[in-house]
């Protein structure tokens, strides 16, 4: 009896674990991740699709990096001098402090504020090294959601690089837009944006491209960052420049920094997210800097305390290789003169391109206005191009750039800017 009652006993424990393991296969059988579905293509395939095509003739205008003139990479003979100065030390590899490299963020500071800036002087910028401009722009993102005292908003012009409005999403900030292109008139439609940044609520965080705006290329003149700073000021709104290409824009480091400083001058304390990724080419560097100017120094000195209690837990610390570099060429005169020689021929090289594109098409004969293309500034020109005359050119041409229209000027080169404008002349003529 007590044989049968064990056998059964043991019948049962086994019918108890094949159905278990059953069930543990069946869960298994099933992804964590089976829920997660595939999203969009960060870029929009342009790249892909460049490589794939065949014809000798294609041309990349969608890439948002500096292209020499024979359409290769260019490193900066000063970086490479500032790398051999820095390996010739044995510099170590020893972490950096929370908030960086500091030869490195005091050179930034004085970079972008000026040398003579008054809240320097009074040691009132608070500043950290960041993950290029894009790591500026979310810790800044991230501080003023968490201490901004105003509208937790953030007012970010229509267009924008794409990548504002997801970081400062992602960073907790409701993102709404100003009025900022024309696409008729293919220029900036001032009276819009003066208008919308009147009608955000008083202390709303506004975003301001310091310079060659992205995507246009559009830029507000002298006077009309004048409008916008006596506007700002009277809504007690709060001004976050994003500066990605100072000295890349106009080759002139002052000049591309002047409207910021002119805000700063106008007693707007502002907040400054600053990228060496275009103006020293150290683009898989990724050295960056945010910056905040206090209004004294004991409020700098709460400012950065809380800036390092908030990056500790993202990033710990930023990498110090590029940092090293760019203090390297910021803080010997020597190689600072030769990097801004060299800054300056990559933005002249972009200029020359322009107005080689736009002689191009009216030699070509075409009737459309193409001044635009010399007006605007930086990398990018909005050449006003419809989504399928983008298309054809992708398609008839191997021609690959942005639907909107969007062109980098980088990709032109002297071997290819009389196709292009072949190229373009043809499907807006048709």
């Amino acid at each position: 009896m007590q044989t049968a009652v064990r056998s059964v006993v043991r019948a049962s424990a086994r019918q108890n674990l094949l159905s278990s393991r059953a069930g543990a296969q069946a869960v298994r059988s099933v992804s964590t991740w089976a829920n997660v579905v595939e999203g969009p293509p960060a870029i929009l395939g342009i790249t892909e699709a460049f490589k794939a095509d065949k014809n000798p003739k294609k041309v990349n205008v969608g890439v948002g990096a500096y292209r020499d003139d024979s359409g290769k990479p260019y490193v900066l003979p000063s970086v490479r001098a500032a790398e051999k100065n820095i390996f010739s030390r044995g510099a170590d590899k020893e972490y950096a402090g929370i908030t960086g490299v500091p030869a490195f963020t005091k050179a930034a500071a004085s970079l972008a504020y000026g040398p003579e800036s008054t809240p320097l002087k009074d040691g009132r910028v608070c500043i950290t090294q960041s993950i290029s401009g894009t790591g500026a722009l979310r810790i800044g993102g991230d501080f003023f959601a968490k201490f901004y005292p105003g509208e937790k908003t953030i007012y970010i012009p229509a267009p924008s690089w794409p990548n504002h409005k997801v970081l400062f999403t992602n960073s907790g900030l409701k993102v709404k837009e100003y009025r900022y292109y024309d696409k008729t008139g293919i220029k900036l439609d001032s009276a819009g944006m003066l208008e919308d940044i009147k009608n955000a609520p008083q202390g709303s965080i506004i975003l301001l491209h310091a310079c060659a705006h992205n995507p246009t290329g559009i830029d507000p003149t002298a006077e009309q960052w004048a409008d916008i700073s006596k506007l700002i000021k009277e809504k007690s709104h709060f001004v976050f420049f994003d500066m990605a290409y100072q000295g890349f824009a106009s080759g002139d480091i002052n000049k591309d920094a002047a409207a910021m400083r002119q805000f700063v001058a106008d007693g707007h304390n502002v907040a400054v997210a600053q990228s060496f990724a275009k103006n020293m080419g150290l683009y898989g560097e990724r050295v960056g800097a945010f910056s905040l100017v206090a209004e004294s120094p004991t409020e700098k000195k709460a400012l950065d305390s809380q800036l390092k209690i908030l990056i500790r837990p993202m990033y710990s610390n930023p990498p110090i290789n590029g940092a090293l570099i760019a203090s390297e060429i910021l803080n010997s005169p020597e190689l600072t003169s030769q990097w801004l020689g060299e800054v300056k021929g990559m933005a002249d090289r972009i200029i020359v391109m322009r107005e080689s594109l736009k002689s191009n098409l009216e030699k070509l004969g075409s009737q459309k206005d193409w001044s635009h293309i010399t007006s605007q500034i930086g990398m990018f020109t909005y050449t006003g191009l419809t989504p399928e005359q983008v298309a054809r050119l992708a398609q008839e041409f191997s021609i690959y750039g942005t639907k909107d229209g969007r062109m980098s000027v980088s990709g032109f080169n002297s071997g290819n800017v009389e196709y292009v404008a072949e190229a373009i002349h043809t499907v807006t003529s048709s």
